[in-house]
């Protein structure tokens, strides 16, 4: 597949889960015959999805990728669904999202391709081809929105899954309220004093890692106020000069990250609430060296760390 990423909208080291290339194709999704016409298309490659787990290949072991599938490649015990969403066009190929989640766990090695499985993305989001890891965080993002809105919100009916998948309507008549695809936007901030910074844990992480803060924005907030607020209630440290880094499409459920950095006021750490275990300044020294510390850093795949290794190549 060629590698024709958008690195040009980004001056600096692109989030994993984002940049695919994807052409989305809006249009196609107010076609009525979206679904036929892509079946037949020897073009369409199909990517299944089941219970938020994503179908991997890794006949060598430390080399996974996303399987996409012919549509006489799929095995018919799993197409057993009418939940499809169109993801979109790359190059020649038009890919399709498939939810196989009502498939019994005990049908579904029956006719995969040898050496794959459903795995959690998380496992090998961060060794996956970039364009891999794009694809199957945006198909799982939009079944579980999917899987997540069966009745209407308004009155409580039974809805319909519409426009290739990206709409979801109340079939009651005398209310007809369309969703649309949910993003929940989360802000995540690498506070920095000088020649340190600050980093959390919270107890149910494994033992030694430490990340970035972060938090959901809240109603009527602005981004920049939410990361002051959020530092605040963590770690009681107050913050001047947020300036925005990126930003990353983070499935794990339905979230868009939205990176900081931030300079602090004040210095004396106090946790204000429970929701992290621990909180401490870490100096660059410490950070460059931290599993000799009996530390770690977060996942590779993730923003946070992206925030924390362009810190220690640049001061922010």
């Amino acid at each position: 597949m060629a590698d024709n990423y958008p690195f040009h909208l980004f001056n600096g080291f692109p989030n994993l889960y984002g940049f695919s290339g994807l052409d989305r194709r809006s249009v196609a999704r107010e076609e009525p015959n979206w679904k036929k016409r892509l079946l037949n298309n020897p073009n369409t490659r199909f990517v299944l999805n089941w219970r938020s787990k994503s179908l991997i290949s890794e006949p060598t072991l430390g080399y996974p990728s996303a399987v996409k599938l012919k549509l006489e490649e799929v095995p018919p015990n799993l197409e057993v669904t009418d939940q499809y969403v169109f993801l979109g066009q790359k190059d020649a190929f038009w890919y399709v999202g498939i939810d196989i989640s009502t498939v019994d766990e005990f049908e579904l090695s029956k006719g995969l391709p040898e050496d794959s499985s459903f795995r959690d993305l998380r496992e090998v989001g961060a060794i996956l081809d970039r364009f891999d890891a794009c694809i199957l965080s945006y198909c799982r993002a939009i079944f579980y929105w999917q899987k997540n809105n069966k009745f209407c919100g308004v009155c409580g009916s039974k809805t319909a899954i519409s426009k290739a998948g990206h709409q979801i309507d109340c079939e009651e008549i005398t209310c007809r309220k369309p969703v649309f695809p949910r993003t929940d936007p989360a802000v995540i901030m690498l506070v920095y004093d000088g020649d340190r910074i600050l980093l959390g844990r919270q107890s149910v992480w494994k033992k030694g890692m430490y990340s970035t803060l972060a938090g959901f924005l809240e109603p009527g907030e602005t981004l920049e106020e939410a990361v002051a607020r959020e530092v605040f209630e963590e770690a009681n440290i107050e913050v001047e000069d947020v300036s925005y880094h990126s930003s990353q499409p983070w499935p794990f459920p339905s979230s868009i990250m939205l990176g900081f950095y931030a300079r602090a006021r004040s210095t004396e750490i106090r946790r204000n609430d429970e929701e992290v275990e621990d909180v401490q300044w870490f100096t660059r020294d410490e950070v460059s060296q931290f599993s000799k510390l009996g530390k770690s850093l977060p996942r590779e795949d993730s923003i946070a760390r992206c925030l924390i290794e362009d810190w220690l190549r640049n001061d922010p």
